[in-house]
């Protein structure tokens, strides 16, 4: 491997260029994948849905573990390449296809049966989570490679300094692992950023359900729109004041302090009061 090459050799043993438009890092490095096989445990009876196989650095082993395995590739050169890899092998489905506009629906019917697994373009991460989530019954659970900075975020517990938008509305659907973190030396090319692994498990049961998911969002993206006000500043601009002095918590907090549990039943007094 040439550390300074932005180019990755394909097992056939054409030079793939890594293409920015597609945020593109191939992960090279086998102790790093070996690392990730093991975190995923893919066992023969499963369903897994790889999001940007690349150069198939995971895949054979997905393949060669899993009952059934759905590539989803965005890019033409590689989907072809994967496409001529896998010819023979009946297990394995190479989609050229753009994430954000796949419905789960139409690899699977049977709920908690999708194991989803990737290295996500960073630039597209959080906007790729929450488009698999809308089919969150489906799915048994998710692994993924992320900025370090976002595994952080999505992990973080109220009143740490990275708890925010994304933390409460990710915890809400999921139980969320930050499981080890990845150095940059293992792509190619080399990131400008730190990476991670994460788990997340959609919850079968939620421990939190409020009643509008929607109205949960509104409050959430009101209350971290300026953090740095009290939760009363901040919310009374779509809540009534009577309404916020009702409120069963102390609304002079600052709301990277409040749970996932204390939003929740904020967003069911601000669903109660616009029905």
């Amino acid at each position: 491997m040439k550390s300074h090459s932005n180019s990755v050799s394909l097992d056939d043993g054409i030079q793939h260029r890594a293409r920015k438009r597609f945020g593109q890092n191939f992960l090279q490095d086998q102790n790093v994948i070996d690392r990730i096989i093991h975190t995923i445990g893919p066992q023969e009876n499963d369903h897994i849905v790889e999001i940007g196989p690349g150069s198939g650095a995971l895949t054979d082993q997905l393949a060669i573990a899993s009952m059934k395995l759905d590539c989803i590739e965005l890019d033409r050169d590689l989907t072809a390449h994967l496409e001529t890899r896998f010819a023979k092998n009946e297990k394995v489905y190479i989609r050229q296809h753009n994430v954000l506009k796949l419905d789960l629906a139409e690899l699977t019917d049977k709920k908690k049966s999708l194991r989803i697994v990737g290295n996500l373009p960073y630039n597209i991460s959080t906007p790729v989570m929450f488009h698999l989530l809308k089919r969150h019954e489906l799915i048994k659970d998710m692994t993924f490679m992320l900025q370090l900075e976002v595994v952080q975020r999505m992990s973080a517990s109220a009143g740490d300094k990275n708890y925010g938008r994304l933390s409460l509305m990710l915890q809400y659907y999921c139980d969320i692992q930050h499981r080890f973190n990845v150095p940059s030396t293992a792509f190619v090319p080399k990131p400008k950023v730190s990476s991670a692994i994460v788990s997340l498990s959609p919850h079968i049961n939620f421990p939190f359900q409020a009643e509008n998911v929607e109205d949960l969002k509104t409050v959430i993206r009101t209350a971290f729109n300026q953090r740095r006000k009290t939760l009363k500043n901040s919310l009374k601009a779509i809540m009534s004041v009577d309404l916020l002095d009702d409120l069963p918590l102390d609304v002079s907090l600052r709301p990277e302090v409040l749970s996932l549990a204390d939003y929740v039943a904020i967003s069911d007094k601000y669903t109660e009061e616009h029905q």
